[in-house]
């Protein structure tokens, strides 16, 4: 059976006919161009060195490359695979706040781990807790974006938390109300599954009302669980790699704290607790309060490392890139010396 785990990103596929199209339009533009000086074939004479068959050829090797690149992000799957039908689980969709200053650092020590790398390592952890359940993921600053639909494919979800970085939401703030109203409609439609949400933030909210979102996700029977990080006495946010920190409009670095009032009122309204990332016992703790949520069937499916078949495909896209830089625009010299076709 052939499979891909992120089927959607096939209809990248369709650029390919537009870059086709685009290729067929310059040239006929080039066309029209040469026959403002005079005829083609009164020209052509004059470009010894242009080819007039590589710039297609080196088109269809850089169309070739696009397309493996397509299936190699689509993540294309063959081969063994277990299905299970009768697992119980629940369904968690984790919000991370993705905001500049999850940069500072997670301790009083302003050279410590960053926020948002140790939200990697918890996450990483609890993630192989949820053996059995569904798991999705947002990011969110100052808007939110859904980075992984609610799945059980956790190798999926540990690929996608290694590629998170501040840069994923263009807009910059704090919008942990967006996230939670995201999360609650990212969820499958079964309405007998149990539900969790998880927000990872240092508590500076600046957009939005988080309470309210919350308090909706509650009366939908969704429990909202926090965990805190950074550091109550402030950090500086570092910018670069010259030892710069952020500043504000008048010039003064900008000093961001963990806000765990409002991470605990978050908490509260949503039948959840608050963890400090911090705490050694981060990880048992919301997983022990995931237990407390009553589990439903899920149908779970396992790949087998072999079945992955996108480094296959990420060969064949060196492969033709490769080609396709060495390959030039203008005739090789060696072949304007033989005539393939007798008068």
């Amino acid at each position: 059976m052939f499979s891909f785990a992120n089927p959607h990103l096939l209809y990248l596929l369709f650029l390919l006919p537009v870059v086709a199209g685009l290729y067929i339009i310059a040239r006929i533009a080039r066309r029209r161009k040469l026959m403002r000086y005079g005829r083609i074939a009164t020209l052509t004479p004059l470009m010894p060195d242009a080819s007039r068959y590589k710039p297609g050829i080196k088109l269809v090797l850089q169309l070739i490359a696009i397309a493996a690149l397509v299936i190699v992000l689509a993540r294309p799957r063959a081969g063994a695979k277990e299905e299970v039908s009768e697992v119980q689980g629940i369904e968690v969709m984790i919000c991370l706040d993705v905001s500049n200053s999850m940069l500072a650092s997670s301790t009083d020590d302003p050279r410590g781990v960053s926020r948002l790398q140790r939200a990697k390592l918890v996450l990483e952890k609890l993630i192989d807790k949820l053996d059995n359940d569904k798991v999705g993921l947002i990011v969110f600053a100052g808007d939110a974006y859904t980075q992984l639909p609610i799945t059980s494919d956790f190798v999926s979800a540990k690929m996608f938390l290694n590629s998170i970085s501040t840069e994923m939401v263009p807009t910059q703030g704090t919008a942990i109300g967006a996230a939670i109203q995201m999360a609650m409609n990212s969820f499958t439609p079964d309405e007998d599954m149990q539900r969790a949400i998880i927000v990872i933030t240092d508590g500076e909210n600046f957009e939005d009302d988080p309470l309210a979102a919350t308090q909706e996700a509650a009366k939908r029977g969704i429990q909202v669980d926090v965990i805190g990080l950074g550091s109550t006495k402030g950090a500086l946010i570092p910018i670069g790699r010259n030892g710069q920190y952020l500043k504000d409009d008048s010039g003064n670095p900008v000093t961001t704290r963990l806000d765990e009032t409002m991470a605990r009122k978050i908490a509260e309204e949503g039948d959840g607790i608050y963890v400090s990332g911090a705490a050694s016992t981060v990880v048992n703790d919301v997983d022990e309060q995931l237990k407390t949520l009553a589990t439903s069937s899920l149908e779970k499916i396992n790949y087998t490392a072999s079945a992955e078949q996108f480094p296959v495909f990420a060969w064949i896209a060196l492969a033709f890139l490769i080609l396709d830089i060495f390959m030039l625009d203008r005739k090789v010299g060696w072949l304007k010396k033989i005539n393939f076709f007798s008068k």
